[in-house]
């Protein structure tokens, strides 16, 4: 009746406004509720204007429906909840909770507060049916009555010479003693009847009840939130400091924080400012050791200058300070001095050849301007995608190219204009400068880099030379085996890191009718559970345990509004990794915690989560249609299909059989009586569900005042048939002899997406065992056979498959658009259409080396890593680029081809080598970092660190062997002699 009458009709005057790019709504007893997801290029309040006009014109929902109130979802992220709680009773904590709201929503950086599962407020005025005989009343006529006496009404003005004066009659009554008192008749002594005589009145909360606990005590729940640019440390801050103010609490009531993600974020930015601290000193001592010292000082000086550049254009770019942007902080931290390490090295080595410093610096930056600063923007290139990955979880990497940017532009600026300044004082040292230790370990490691170079690397990449063919055989077969490691799933991928969380939840759900003391006892078996895993972990020593805070709800599982007697949730706080005294991990206390719980006779679903980043469950399937039959169908035989499956558990769905509902029909007696339909329907529900007579405003609360029976006459079968229904001529005759009752059920909620019905099925997997991706093939195998014998049945894989298409997606059209660019940009800057072919030759081999990292760490592969994977692309080729380019210049010079692609490796090993080194060194204390903070952003580390070591390996070799292929085949398409010298200019 619901959806008919009331969703239907709202979705097909809303489905084509423009703008609209999902339309969804869920019907249930008494709720009709319609979702708009807005497009992002269309303006909200505009679209909410649209709606709200077109809701407006609907004219024919049902009589007794209020009217539908539109609203903006605001984005909002919890930062710090507060539990009011103590051993006194429901209305003092409710009350307590409601001061203390008041209270930080008066501080000046707290937007919004709001009570988490609580009732609302409702005054009940409960009458029987042997109170409505005595006095000869209806439910309507002491309805009727109390409208009358009970309201506010204004008489006009009186006006006078001296003004006017305002004429009004206050008799709203606002309070349960006001309600007794109202007046309802004279009985036939002349007494006067009030409803106090005749009715139970009661001043409280809505009659389905809510428990809340926190660590075993009765307590009402506030959650504190950020909104839109708000800082989650700022509010966190302001909420600890009222409530070491606060001293107005009753006796017996206590106020504890729980759940405090501010502390989390700090820990998250501490972590990070180490990890870049740490990097930030590895690298500069690793220039000082393989540079010379002035070389490396003036080279690192253009750190803090490109990092202040940075953070100045954080604001113009649209960027905070935060984790995602410390952690790209991070990221460019080593990339940051690449080019200032070429010009540095080039302008030395034009001094040691005995140029003046002053025409070295000059001479030295131009020689390698070209190739450094198309480097540099091939590198964001690269990134500007990261920043445009579709999806919900896509908006937390855009801020990563939104500060690398800034920080290279900075930084090639420095290395352009400010280096060289410093450069041209450089002079050559002595041969050997014994001063200090310092001097005597930087001239040792030089001098057996260079060693190195020519004892190891040059006799290495002659013999490539020589073997060509070889060389690239055993690169391209490694490259195979690698990739085939992936794609044949034996290196296992998931779409998003699992990363543990500091709070572990069971969500438990009954089926629908469930009466609350079941579900209530289930919920304090959850708890119990919860306080014996904690006993079980604790220190013997401190005493401290990593389960901390316990908290219960049944009858809801958050927000506020009537309760569910079917739903409840078990939530506690665990300990950081960094803190705790065993090494145990989150996802071992939920599973000790689910065998403590065992099963539970006759439930629904039983979910525990304990991660962080987690939107949706892993298999999340839609089912839709126009028959729900075939949904459940179909979704039955899903839900045992996904049982088939080894490491697939906590399977739930959002359908049931239904309600138990009871229909009532007229016997052929009730029109003899004058009872009709509408009669019947409208007298039932007055006295079961009662007659809302008036809403009073108290305060910021409207408080609902609601007549019916009492509970006790409204429980069972019998009791309806007890019930006296009124005929037309005002007798009152029994329920059963006017009506019958038909035992059924029907469907307690009914979901609809894009204006069909829809139910979905969900499961978790245990990531470590299973092979997502075989198993959404072997789902949608699955579905595609079923679907097909229900021909009215569609189906969608939402959830993580959704996230993964949707991210994919933009990846795959980010990476085409990455390597073109980059195509166009590097022959812009070799003036070859083959060139570039050469210089991103190594891309491929970035991959394989990142996929390496994640073997080494003993790591999965997950979308994250995939990001790292494209703007390791803009990275890698730098120092492809470098090469080429020098070989270019010795070509142009007339030096023979084997002599130049040789002279181009010895002269870049140590540029190339370092430029590769520092990227890597700048992320190895976030690489090795075990916190939980960490954990979300290591995938990213590790491709772009051991993809720029491993490609930087490949390179000083293939890029080589590449460009003598390339020249070969030049000189053999053009038919000049293989030995010929190619002339001072050479272009494609």
């Amino acid at each position: 009746e619901v959806e008919e009458g009331i969703t239907i009709r709202i979705e097909e005057a809303v489905q084509d406004v423009q703008g609209v790019e999902e339309l969804s709504s869920l019907s249930a007893e008494g709720v009709s509720r319609v979702r708009i997801d807005i497009a992002p290029e269309r303006d909200a309040r505009d679209l909410l204007q649209e709606v709200q006009s077109r809701v407006d014109a609907v004219s024919n929902l049902p009589d007794d429906a209020e009217r539908p109130r539109l609203s903006l979802v605001r984005f909002k992220r919890e930062v710090i909840s507060v539990a009011v709680h103590g051993q006194r009773n429901e209305k003092t904590l409710r009350q307590s909770a409601e001061r203390l709201q008041n209270t930080l929503l008066a501080l000046e950086g707290v937007t919004q507060v709001s009570l988490e599962a609580v009732r609302p407020y409702e005054i009940a005025v409960d009458v029987s049916e042997q109170a409505l005989r005595k006095y000869g009343l209806t439910l309507e006529a002491i309805a009727s009555q109390i409208n009358r006496q009970s309201l506010n009404l204004s008489a006009g003005n009186l006006r006078g010479e001296r003004g006017e004066i305002l004429v009004r009659t206050e008799g709203q009554a606002y309070a349960r003693d006001a309600f007794l008192a109202i007046p309802l008749r004279s009985d036939v002594s002349g007494r006067e009847v009030r409803l106090g005589d005749v009715a139970e009145v009661r001043d409280g909360f809505h009659e389905t009840p809510i428990k809340t606990r926190f660590n075993g005590e009765p307590a009402v729940l506030l959650e504190v939130y950020r909104v839109g640019q708000q800082s989650a440390i700022q509010v966190a801050n302001e909420v600890r400091d009222a409530l070491a103010k606060l001293d107005n609490l009753p006796p017996g009531v206590e106020v504890t924080l729980w759940r405090d993600r501010s502390r989390i974020v700090k820990a998250r930015l501490q972590t990070l400012t180490q990890s870049a601290l740490q990097g930030g000193i590895l690298v500069v001592l690793l220039l000082s050791l393989f540079l010379r010292p002035m070389v490396a000082l003036w080279v690192c000086m253009g750190i803090p200058i490109a990092f202040m550049g940075g953070f100045l254009l954080l604001p113009w770019f649209g960027a905070t300070l935060n984790v995602i942007s410390l952690f790209a902080f991070i990221m460019v931290l080593g990339i940051v001095v690449d080019d200032a390490i070429v010009t540095g090295e080039n302008v030395y080595t034009h001094l040691k050849r005995g140029s003046p410093p002053e025409q070295a610096a000059i001479e030295g930056t131009r020689e390698v301007a070209v190739p450094v600063t198309f480097g540099v923007m091939t590198t964001l290139v690269a990134l500007l995608p990261v920043g445009m990955v579709e999806g919900s979880r896509g908006p937390l990497f855009d801020e990563i190219p939104r500060v690398i940017i800034p920080v290279l532009l900075f930084s090639l600026i420095e290395s352009k204009l400010i280096l060289p300044a410093h450069l041209r004082h450089l002079r050559v040292s002595p041969a050997r400068d014994t001063r200090n230790a310092f001097m005597r370990l930087q001239h040792a490691i030089a001098q057996g880099l260079e060693r190195a170079i020519h004892r190891y690397y040059a006799p290495l990449l002659r013999a490539s030379l020589q073997r060509k063919a070889l060389t690239l055989s055993l690169f391209i077969a490694a490259g195979i085996i690698v990739f085939s490691l992936v794609f044949s799933g034996w290196m296992r991928y998931m779409f998003f890191p699992r990363v543990q969380s500091e709070t572990a939840r069971a969500a438990l759900v009954m089926p629908l009718g469930t009466d609350f003391a079941l579900t209530d006892n289930y919920i304090e078996r959850i708890t119990q559970a919860a306080h014996t895993l904690k006993d079980k972990h604790r220190d013997p020593t401190t005493g401290e345990s990593p389960v901390r805070n316990i908290l219960s709800i049944s009858g809801a599982h958050g927000g506020s509004g009537p309760g569910y007697t079917y739903l409840g949730r078990v939530m506690f706080e665990i300990t950081p990794p960094e803190q705790r005294a065993s090494e145990i991990t989150s996802a071992q206390l939920v599973r000790e915690w689910r065998q403590l719980i065992g099963p539970i006779p006759g439930a629904d679903s039983l979910t525990f989560r304990a991660e962080i980043g987690r939107q949706s469950d892993p298999i999340h399937v839609r089912l839709m249609g126009d028959s729900v039959p075939e949904l459940y169908a179909v979704g039955e035989a899903l839900r045992a299909h996904l049982r088939e499956y080894t490491g697939v558990f906590d399977i739930a769905d959002n359908f049931s059989e239904g309600k138990s509902e009871l229909q009532l029909r007229l016997k052929p007696e009730a029109t003899s009586l004058g009872v009709t339909v509408r009669d019947l329907a409208r007298q039932v529900r007055q006295a079961i569900h009662g007659l809302e007579i008036q809403r009073v405003q108290r305060g910021r609360h409207e408080v609902k005042v609601m007549l019916r029976l009492p509970a006790a006459q409204r429980r069972s079968l019998a009791d309806l048939n007890q019930l006296m229904i009124r005929t037309s001529d005002g007798n009152a005759v029994p329920f059963s002899r006017v009506a019958e009752v038909m035992p059924t059920r029907a469907p307690a909620q009914i979901r609809r997406i894009e204006r069909q019905r829809s139910i979905y099925v969900s499961a978790d997997v245990n990531k470590q065992v299973v092979d997502m991706t075989a198993i959404n093939r072997g789902i949608s195998a699955f579905l595609d056979q079923h679907v097909a014998a229900q021909p009215g049945v569609r189906y969608s894989l939402e959830g993580d498959a959704a996230e993964q298409r949707d991210s994919f997606r933009s990846l795959r059209v980010g990476l085409i658009a990455v390597l073109f660019t980059m195509y166009a940009l590097l022959a812009i800057a070799l003036r070859s259409y083959a060139k570039p072919l050469i210089v991103m030759s190594v891309i491929p081999f970035g991959a394989v080396g990142a996929v390496i990292g994640h073997w080494l760490v003993g790591m999965d592969l997950t979308v994250i890593s995939a990001l790292g994977i494209l703007a390791l692309c803009g990275v890698v080729v730098n120092d492809s680029l470098v090469l080429v380019d020098y070989i270019s210049r010795r070509r142009r010079e007339g030096m023979a081809l084997l002599q130049a692609v040789q002279t181009a490796g010895v002269a870049r090993f140590r540029a190339v080598i370092l430029t590769s080194l520092t990227t890597f060194i700048g992320l190895l204390p976030l690489l090795f970092d075990k916190t939980t903070q960490a954990q979300f952003l290591k995938p990213m580390a590790v491709s772009l660190g051991f993809g720029i070591l491993f490609a930087t390996s490949i390179t000083l070799i293939l890029v080589p062997i590449n460009y003598v292929l390339y020249e070969r085949g030049r000189a053999w398409l053009l038919g000049a002699p293989r030995s010929a010298t190619p002339s001072a200019h050479v272009s494609d």
